[in-house]
């Protein structure tokens, strides 16, 4: 029997292969898309998927075919200079197409033993009390102790489920696709750059080889979401839009999107659980999406890997839901505004320069920054101390710094006192004596994915702590 079927071989569900193997989880990664999509509708990766990616050690892999941004708020078209003082020792997004995370994921879930399946389409599953029975297009069927869909707005898991999908349907509609352009690149940018003084949902960027990523808002939302714009679609929208198709030729992809919001009313039912687009659509703007997924995998990951090997205490994989289902509503939020203020019409023009005005604060620029990066998330842990529920950003130590100590996804003990001990739990936790000069609490106790689950010195209140997150003592 296979530990772990993951439906859907994207960013989520290769990042969530990826955390599995750590704890070595056999699974097995079912895609039915026989070769990656050329598309790209993620464009990299903010703040928080950069410390995530630096925790397992691949930031650099990440970095050598990025580019650097630096743009605060980045918020209904707006954006601001990078805020001071955000809590992150890495203050910038990692700019790049989405088809480069799926091929840095997928090549780092191989090296974990990952097995991943292309041309496998999932027809139909069925659950029990000992796991779940899966069966293929082609009437192969297969039996794994867990299934999780990562499989995308129209996820099949979460209809074979019958979890209702709350929220709004579509109203409006953005075409997106990559493309030629034979106008010149000086008329294009001048172009550009006077529509979008009042029309946001309009761009031709330039990519490499004169190639343009082009966006136009649609005529109309399509009766068939799943269907393709034609680019004399693209050409007529352009041309209404912006008065010139700027010759558009020789299309890579084209795709649409429109600002549909919905979220799972559950992500576990079972032992099926759900995440990722399966688990929650929204409108693309701040660029939230493939973060929103890659994080979803980061939480479940480790707990998942804790059920399956036995020794996660009572309730900790339903902790998934309650952790992930109020930070995935909380940027559903987040988009239904920003989604208003990128209107053309007076209402919205006016509410966006008062919006950019507010911005210009401080605070409510970085609030904004660390709410769109999501290295403000914190979980209910109940009451403590104030790190306790947060991610704990990267923090300079006397022998090297955090992350470089994360790369494994295990539970880690820093421990500033040396008094503190681990024993019983050694084989899912590291215990690290060394201090940080940014760190002025005794110790903390983080878990796998970077949070903090315990505050203090006292060893009593840490072996509650560790039975909490970690379950009994070996």
């Amino acid at each position: 029997m296979i530990d772990v079927i993951v439906v859907g071989g994207g960013p989520t569900g290769l990042m969530l292969a990826c955390e599995l193997r750590l704890h070595d989880v056999h699974v097995v990664v079912l895609e039915k898309l026989t070769e990656p999509t050329p598309q790209s509708r993620g464009q990299g990766l903010h703040a928080r998927g950069v410390e995530m990616m630096d925790q397992r050690g691949l930031l650099d892999r990440f970095a050598a075919v990025s580019k650097k941004f630096q743009v605060g708020g980045l918020f209904g078209g707006i954006m601001k200079p990078w805020p001071d003082r955000l809590d992150t020792a890495h203050p910038y997004g990692l700019a790049h197409p989405q088809p480069v995370t799926e091929r840095l994921l997928n090549e780092r879930a191989l090296e974990l033993g990952a097995e991943i399946r292309r041309g496998c389409e999932v027809a139909g599953l069925s659950q029990d009390e000992d796991g779940v029975s899966v069966e293929l297009a082609d009437g192969t069927r297969l039996r794994s102790r867990y299934l999780a869909g990562c499989d995308g707005g129209r996820s099949l898991v979460r209809k074979q489920l019958g979890v209702a999908f709350n929220g709004e349907a579509a109203t409006v509609e953005t075409l997106l696709g990559q493309m030629e352009l034979t106008e010149d690149p000086e008329t294009i940018a001048a172009v550009t750059a006077e529509v979008h003084r009042t029309q946001l949902r309009f761009g031709a960027a330039a990519e490499a080889n004169g190639v343009y990523r082009v966006v136009v808002p649609a005529d109309g939302v399509a009766e068939d979401r799943a269907s393709e714009p034609t680019l004399e679609e693209f050409k007529r929208q352009m041309r209404a839009t912006a008065g010139t198709d700027f010759g558009a030729h020789s299309p890579r992809w084209l795709s649409r999107f429109g600002d549909a919001t919905r979220q799972a009313e559950q992500y576990r039912v079972g032992r099926v659980l759900l995440a990722g687009d399966a688990a929650h659509i929204h409108p693309p703007t701040g660029g939230q999406g493939l973060n929103l997924g890659v994080q979803d995998a980061f939480n479940l990951g480790w707990k998942l890997a804790a059920t399956v090997r036995g020794w996660a205490p009572e309730g900790l994989l339903d902790t998934y839901h309650t952790e992930r289902h109020p930070v995935g509503a909380a940027v559903l939020n987040n988009t239904r505004a920003q989604i208003t203020l990128l209107g053309a019409e007076p209402g919205p023009t006016a509410l966006r320069e008062l919006f950019s005005k507010l911005m210009d604060f401080e605070e409510v620029n970085r609030y904004i920054t660390g709410m769109i990066t999501a290295v403000d998330v914190r979980y209910d842990f109940g009451e403590g101390h104030d790190l306790l529920g947060r991610r704990m950003r990267d923090v300079p130590l006397k022998r090297g710094r955090l992350y470089e100590l994360m790369h494994d996804g295990r539970g880690l003990l820093l421990d500033g006192t040396g008094r503190l001990s681990v024993e019983g739990w050694a084989d899912r936790v590291d215990h690290v004596v060394d201090v940080s000069e940014d760190l002025d609490v005794p110790a903390v106790l983080l878990r796998p994915d970077g949070h903090v689950a315990w505050v203090g010195e006292d060893q009593a209140e840490l072996l509650e702590g560790l039975r909490r997150w970690f379950g009994d003592a070996g």
